[in-house]
């Protein structure tokens, strides 16, 4: 595994790669404390590319809490230690400066409606910091392929959405949630549930296969309310639990029992912030 840490050097490097052997790479962009999810990424990658690259970069500026960011888990030795044992071909490593050089200013991006619901509308400001940072990664690796987690399912959207704003020819991949044996999401944050609150956490995929297995055509209002009962016995405070349009996340008032949805969470055991989703049909 080959690690830069400037930007320009890893541009040289792919664009010769790209040129002389051809090659179509693949990017995945993680923020560190990797675990089998993020690997999952990478295999997902190996599959579709001859050449995979993976990020790590904590981007201050998608944190609408400042003591989050300073409570991310950070192991970038074992990290690297992980890649390297899957054979990850690239691991880019850049400082805050090199990829917000002080002198140059934010960009404030068109996101429309994803960015007033749901995590949008719970973490103000976090969708623009997505989108400025993936957009200096993207148009650093210029990749063929993008590989990004359901697990974070309106993301996923915000950044295809940008991806048509940057006019970049880059082929969206959202890969499955991978999770626990017993159904929690793998996620970086699950590291600072203690165990008591580990087993408890266990509630929110129940929840979300109880939605799964209830909703029927019509209003999903009473599930829903069902649901937010079965997270707060389980000690959760919730952010959210909605049912939308799998394609745009639009609020489903009254589902037709046809139409692609989804279920998202979002709620907090102790200071610990979990999100999940899950596809109903």
């Amino acid at each position: 595994m080959i690690l830069f840490k400037n930007p320009a050097d890893l541009r040289t490097f792919l664009e010769n790669n790209r040129q002389v052997k051809g090659l179509k790479t693949g990017f995945v962009p993680t923020m560190g404390a990797l675990h089998d999810g993020h690997i999952s990424l990478i295999r997902a990658s190996q599959a579709e590319a001859g050449l995979t690259i993976c990020s790590i970069f904590v981007n201050p500026y998608q944190f609408n809490d400042r003591k989050d960011f300073e409570k991310y888990p950070v192991n970038t030795e074992s990290d690297i230690q992980l890649l390297e044992k899957v054979g990850t071909d690239i691991l880019f490593l850049p400082s805050v400066d090199e990829i917000f050089p002080p002198a140059r200013s934010l960009e404030k991006y068109e996101i429309g409606y994803l960015e007033t619901i749901l995590e949008g509308r719970y973490r103000p400001g976090h969708y623009q910091g997505v989108c400025q940072v993936m957009s200096r990664l993207l148009m650093v690796v210029n990749p063929h392929h993008l590989f990004m987690g359901q697990k974070d399912f309106q993301q996923c959207l915000v950044i295809k959405q940008l991806i048509s704003q940057m006019k970049l020819k880059v082929r969206f991949h959202t890969v499955p949630t991978l999770r626990a044996p017993d159904g929690l999401a793998l996620s970086s944050r699950n590291g600072r549930l203690n165990p008591v609150q580990r087993k408890q956490a266990a509630a929110i995929p129940a929840m979300l296969g109880y939605i799964r297995s209830e909703l029927h055509a019509g209003d999903p209002g009473p599930v829903l309310h069902i649901a937010q009962q079965m997270l707060e016995e389980a000690g959760f405070k919730t952010d959210y639990i909605a049912i939308a349009g799998a394609k745009d996340l639009k609020p489903l008032i009254s589902w037709d029992g046809k139409e692609k949805a989804v279920a998202l969470v979002a709620a907090f055991l102790g200071e610990v912030r979990l999100i999940d989703n899950m596809l109903l049909n």
